[in-house]
């Protein structure tokens, strides 16, 4: 039972912190120093990407009508594709390109590498800076994208660059990389938002099913199951990180209308700052 309560909590985190740039991974590393799940590293390891799941569906669902490409006229005629959101689509695909190819190929490489508080307090307080900064410069600066439909097929590629940072160096925060990247490129911040959601669809299947298909092959090489309770867990891990997210994400897109991102900047930063305290005086070790 305490497990489940526990899951509860992790949902909570999840749901919250994945989609607002203050990384999700920064806070799931504190949460787990002070609420320990009682599972294999296996399986831990397979929990922090899958609950993403959770998240990723209220996206799914509050963009339903922007993202899906069957228009079905009410049934009246024969369904027709929406041509533009096909073109969304591409440009999708073309933005997660290079995180897709050092996932699939080098995801064990950079986890090994900098997936440790250090790397995740540092990465947290540059891109705090980073977004004062860009938010300071572009303060009177016109944007040259207002809505996602003006995103090119190149800016869509260079954007995907930015998110291949967040894929490289964990405590970036995926959604943070990618609206930082695209606020310098000069899109709006709601354009900005819109199109991060839309990349967390792909990105976050691709990564729950490769985390998936590697704890599987675990559990085959040691004869082990997937047990009810590692179940269970997961899947109300996942339903809060829904719930949670359908609030959040709604309440950033109201927040994004009349603030700027200065705030999570600072936030990060002293989340940051707090990681590298706690880690500096033996609590992680």
């Amino acid at each position: 039972m305490i497990e489940f309560l526990k899951a509860i909590f992790y949902g909570i985190v999840e749901g919250i912190t994945e989609w607002l740039p203050v990384s999700s991974t920064g806070h799931l590393i504190l949460l787990e120093k002070f609420i320990t799940m009682n599972f294999s590293e296996g399986f831990m390891d397979m929990f922090r990407v899958v609950i993403q799941l959770g998240a990723i569906m209220a996206v799914v669902i509050i963009y339903w009508s922007q993202i899906w490409v069957v228009d079905f006229h009410h049934f009246k005629e024969r369904p027709t594709l929406k041509k533009n959101v096909l073109g969304l689509w591409g440009k999708i695909i073309v933005a997660c390109v290079p995180a897709a190819i050092v996932g699939v190929f080098f995801d064990d490489f950079f986890e090994a590498l900098f997936y440790n508080e250090v790397s995740v307090a540092i990465a947290l307080i540059v891109f705090g800076v980073a977004f004062i900064v860009i938010e300071t410069i572009n303060r009177a600066k016109p944007y040259k994208v207002e809505n996602v439909s003006e995103i090119t097929y190149k800016l869509a590629l260079l954007i995907g660059v930015f998110q291949l940072i967040a894929a490289v160096f964990p405590g970036t925060s995926r959604s943070g990389a990618t609206i930082v990247g695209a606020l310098l490129l000069g899109v709006s911040r709601s354009a900005a938002a819109d199109f991060t959601f839309f990349l967390a669809i792909p990105v976050m299947f691709g990564a729950s099913l490769l985390k998936v298909a590697k704890y599987s092959l675990e559990l085959m090489e040691t004869g082990e199951v997937f047990t009810f309770t590692e179940f269970g867990v997961l899947a109300v891990s996942m339903l809060v990180a829904f719930g949670v997210s359908m609030v959040v994400i709604k309440f950033l897109l109201k927040f994004i209308k009349k603030h700027d991102f200065k705030v999570f900047g600072w936030y990060r930063i002293g989340l940051g700052i707090l990681v590298l305290s706690v880690f500096f005086v033996g609590f992680f070790r």
